[in-house]
């Protein structure tokens, strides 16, 4: 085209008037063209090993001679080492013939060919294709290059993304061909070996996801030719291609991706990795404020005391604990998030040690709030006035319990990380749902109208430092088992 070649104007003097169209199998395409003295040139395309397989001669420049070893051998290497530059090479061929055969086969037209050349094509990866990977490599997801092009190409793109490390000497390619001769319970052996196939079919894409779902892996197939459905469907998350897939692709898939890039898909796993934390800080923040309100409530009247009001646990649960809850449900990713270890087929929301957490912290708060009203009630601000000393402990209690499980809601931001590293201000929605349900807390307290529906009195500078330091002692003590918890390498579990 960049030479000006009126390649619309050869057409019309040679169209096109029977073809045999590519299929997988043989690699090859061809088409006939009418010539000018009433005979036929039948010129055909495809992968290079499979079209010198029939070819008897080659052209050079209008000098048709027989291929020999050595010209044989010279078209091969030329082959591979356009294929280590990561061209896609195709062969060109073409024979005279004298009539159109009636039936149109492989055996009748691609035979005898006469050898004109190979043509080298780029087909560049995406720019963010290399960081995708290594990015994907980190969250522990492992890619897997399925092509129909050449060995020595595919190991070469492969290298270029990271896909194949460039330093390893192991072979991380099997071609179709060698798959055909390993029994499905050999491949299972060995497939993960592997990173890279070359020259497959559709019937060996199906056998390389069955071989990692036999594993007991998680495997998400990309595709987008009528050939990847069986692939797409088989898979546990089949993903088309939005632009360049076929319907039946799209079909089969699970999901679409409506730009055809790999990186959105990691974009993706790193979006699902967020919203199921979130799901998780949110069954851990209201699961731990509810057991320790049981816990309260049940040792409480274990001991006999009168520690919280009907109207406190409403009020607690209406305000304290559902904006945070909602608040944390829009949290962005953790830093970190994707160097996590996927979840796996038997992963739960209270996995990755959300379930442990959850039992500690209700534990440790609901001691928290007892041991404030014991400190209510052992020292005293009204001596001797046993009616306002019960009324300062309840209030204390309830304050405790709210302000605690507002500090919790700090907490969990993470599992395992500090709160410092994960940032405890980064989210405007969840400051603002602090501020708001600390705003509806302290107003029964110290709103006088208020006072008598919700059964509390005024505190003292003291009573408020007793309530304020149970309160923040929680998010002092989770810190501490938190690094612990690091330092015995407990946080390699999180999801």
């Amino acid at each position: 085209m960049d030479k000006s070649y009126d390649v619309k104007g050869f057409l019309e003097k040679y169209p096109r008037v029977a073809e045999l169209p590519f299929d997988s199998d043989r690699k090859l395409m061809s088409t006939v063209h009418p010539l000018p003295d009433g005979k036929f040139l039948v010129a055909v395309k495809g992968a290079p090993d499979q079209l010198l397989k029939r070819c008897v001669a080659r052209d050079k420049a209008g000098d048709v001679a027989p291929i020999d070893e050595k010209v044989n051998d010279l078209i091969h290497k030329n082959n591979s080492e356009m294929a280590h530059q990561a061209l896609r090479v195709l062969a060109g061929a073409y024979k005279i013939i004298d009539s159109i055969p009636e039936n149109l086969t492989s055996e009748e037209l691609e035979n005898n060919l006469i050898f004109t050349g190979l043509i080298g094509m780029i087909d560049p990866e995406r720019a963010e294709a290399a960081e995708a990977v290594r990015v994907a490599k980190e969250a522990g997801i492992r890619p897997i290059m399925i092509t129909g092009d050449h060995q020595d190409t595919a190991e070469a793109i492969a290298k270029r993304l990271g896909i194949i490390d460039e330093n390893d000497s192991e072979d991380h390619v099997l071609t179709g061909a060698e798959l055909n001769e390993l029994s499905d319970e050999e491949f299972e052996k060995v497939v993960g070996q592997y990173s890279v196939y070359a020259r497959v079919s559709p019937e060996h894409k199906v056998r390389i996801v069955k071989a990692w779902q036999n594993q007991g892996k998680v495997v998400a197939m990309t595709g987008d030719g009528v050939n990847d459905a069986p692939a797409l469907k088989t898979a546990d998350i089949g993903i088309g291609m939005g632009i360049t897939g076929t319907e039946v692709s799209k079909g089969a898939s699970d999901m679409i991706l409506a730009d055809d890039n790999f990186a959105t898909i990691i974009v993706a796993v790193e979006e699902g990795r967020k919203v199921f934390s979130n799901i998780q800080k949110t069954i851990q923040y209201l699961l731990s404020a509810n057991t320790a309100e049981v816990l309260t409530i049940f040792l409480s009247t274990l001991f006999g005391w009168d520690v919280l009001q009907p109207v406190h646990l409403l009020w607690i649960n209406l305000v304290t604990d559902t904006f945070p809850a909602i608040a944390l449900g829009v949290e962005p990713a953790e830093p970190g998030v994707m160097t996590h270890k996927p979840r796996g087929r038997k992963s739960s929301f209270f996995s990755g040690g959300v379930l442990s957490s959850i039992i500690y912290q209700g534990v440790l708060q609901g001691a928290l709030v007892l041991t404030v009203y014991g400190l209510a009630l052992a020292y005293p601000v009204h001596v001797g006035d046993n009616q306002a000393i019960h009324a300062d402990a309840l209030t204390m209690a309830f304050a405790t319990l709210g302000l605690i499980q507002l500090f919790h809601a700090y907490n969990v931001k993470s599992v395992y990380q500090s709160i410092l590293t994960v940032g405890p201000f980064k989210s405007k929605t969840f400051n603002w749902s602090i501020l708001v349900s600390f705003i509806l807390l302290m107003a029964t307290i110290v709103v006088e109208p208020l006072e008598g529906i919700f059964h509390v009195t005024k505190l003292d500078l003291s009573q408020w430092g007793i309530v304020m330091a149970g309160s923040f002692s929680m998010i002092i003590i989770v810190e501490i088992v938190k690094f612990v918890q690091r330092k015995l390498g407990l946080d390699k579990n999180a999801i």
